[in-house]
């Protein structure tokens, strides 16, 4: 052990009183001894392989291997390999059957804890395919489990409930290609290895509109609890990444998700809807939509369904969105979101960094929502809350079901290269209220007024903030007295034109 003294130096231990000089001597005796016996070592295995006796040779009898060399972590009491199934990963065999099978011998196995599937190195192609309870899907390094891109192996699922049509079309939705309903204790994981959606066929087709359908995520769980999805990449997803639903106690963790930042239409990152007690973190995310979008639900169809978003955790994520934000919450949020933190993240080149979008007819809620220590760089708008996104499933809804959105705080925002740090658009009958500001300095680009915009919004800013906050908003100093009472919460200062 080391200890310091006051002075702040090291104290090394020595040696302890109760070992005589003699023993200390032979130490140093011994240790000589071994040098000269590893010396000795070394200068044999030279001329042992000048003699044609090959290193690895050497090896296999110094360390010769186990009867059973089995290269993944034991992680459930029963193990199996794709390839025991029928699996072969050359990029061309299917190999559905082979996940299928293993699924099913795991599934006859829950009662005993389930088992694990461990996917080799290679390339494994596959149509969808579901997973069952207590398993573990692992993934090694150099595993990539391909999704087959024609759409004819995608089966068809009834739209969620809280959606009430499929996201694009009316009626049915393809399903995804890792797929699980009313499960518990699943666990994604592996050695980084990867999970690949082929998305760009997708993106294609839904272009040229020669999709009938919703595309599929790449991977949705649903009605489940008890899920940890961890240390694999996710990418090019033909719709929404991962999309867990109407889920309880899910842990998303160093997890890498991917798409191109352009021409990859709604390949969100991660999209909890409806989901309950979720962790997210130590995840980075570069994707053609929203990183992250927090969901609960879609007009009059999320209202009656019920189901919020709520307990969920964001931390230690950086994230990239040219097109969208790096963490959005709606703008399907009729079932309701609340309890939601999101700290230590860092968005960079995107087009926005916070998002919260909602509109008339929507109904439900967004509160106690907490955004802490954010770090903006090259960001063309930092924060937006928007209250006019007027895309709904049908024309049943009722335009008079407005959302509430209050208890919204801002704490540690910060970065370079923002062009407008601030855009609140709040509107008569959605107003937005009690929205906090506390320690932000943010570098703008854009140099002239309409930097920091606000409409129908109620709050404080607290201490130092920078650039100047709009009038609708009290300011305080940093021991919280009152400095200066905001004019009206009602003046309207917000340009879309940059």
């Amino acid at each position: 052990m080391v200890e310091t003294s006051g002075s702040g130096r090291f104290h090394y231990p020595q040696r302890p009183r109760w070992i005589p000089p003699v023993l200390a001597s032979q130490g140093r005796i011994f240790a000589f001894l071994w040098i000269l016996g590893f010396a000795s070592l070394f200068v044999w295995q030279r001329n042992s392989l000048a003699g044609g006796i090959s290193l690895d040779l050497l090896r296999w009898r110094l360390f010769p291997p186990s009867p059973d060399p089995w290269p993944f972590p034991r992680l459930r009491p029963s193990s199996f390999k794709l390839t025991d199934f029928g699996g072969v990963g050359d990029g061309r065999m299917m190999n559905t059957k082979a996940f299928e099978k293993a699924v099913a011998k795991i599934s006859r196995l829950s009662k005993r804890g389930g088992g694990q599937l461990n996917v080799p190195p290679g390339m494994w192609l596959t149509a969808p395919f579901n997973l069952t309870s207590h398993m573990t899907l692992f993934l090694a390094e150099g595993a990539v489990i391909l999704g087959v891109q024609d759409e004819k192996y995608w089966p068809l699922m009834p739209p969620l409930k809280s959606y009430g049509h499929g996201r694009e079309h009316k009626g049915p939705r393809y399903g995804s290609l890792i797929h699980g309903q009313h499960l518990k204790d699943v666990v994604i994981t592996g050695q980084n290895g990867t999970v690949d959606g082929q998305g760009k066929s997708w993106w294609t087709k839904y272009r040229r509109k020669l999709l009938n359908y919703t595309r599929g995520p790449l991977v949705q769980l649903m009605w489940s609890s008890d899920i940890i999805i961890s240390n694999i990449t996710l990418r090019d997803s033909p719709f929404w990444t991962l999309h867990p639903f109407d889920c309880k106690n899910v842990t998303v963790s160093h997890v890498t998700i991917l798409a191109p930042v352009n021409e990859a239409p709604n390949t969100d990152g991660i999209d909890p809807d409806s989901c309950e007690d979720m962790l997210i973190e130590n995840c980075y995310i570069s994707v053609g939509d929203d990183g992250i979008a927090i969901k609960s639900g879609w007009d009059q169809y999320g209202i009656a369904y019920g189901k919020p978003s709520t307990n969920i955790l964001i931390r230690n994520v950086i994230t990239r969105s040219m097109v969208s934000a790096g963490v959005s919450i709606g703008s399907e949020m009729s079932g309701g979101v609340s309890n939601i933190t999101v700290e230590n993240l860092h968005v960079w080149t995107s087009k926005r960094g916070i998002r919260i979008k909602t509109a008339a007819g929507r109904g439900g809620h967004i509160r106690d929502i907490t955004y802490r220590n954010i770090t903006l760089d090259n960001v063309r708008v930092g924060i937006v809350i928007k209250t006019d996104y007027n895309e709904h499933p049908d024309e049943d809804f009722n335009p008079k079901a407005f959302p509430v959105l209050k208890d919204i705080r801002f704490e540690g925002v910060h970065g370079q290269g923002v062009r407008v740090p601030v855009r609140i658009h709040g509107c008569e009958e959605i107003p937005i209220q009690n929205v906090t500001f506390r320690d932000m300095s943010v570098g703008i680009t854009y140099k002239k007024k309409h930097i920091f915009q606000c409409s129908y919004v109620q709050g404080r800013v607290i201490g130092t903030v920078f650039p100047s906050p709009c009038d609708n908003l009290d300011q305080y100093d940093e021991q919280e007295r009152l400095v200066k009472a905001a004019v009206s919460p009602n003046i309207t200062d917000v340009d879309y034109d940059f």
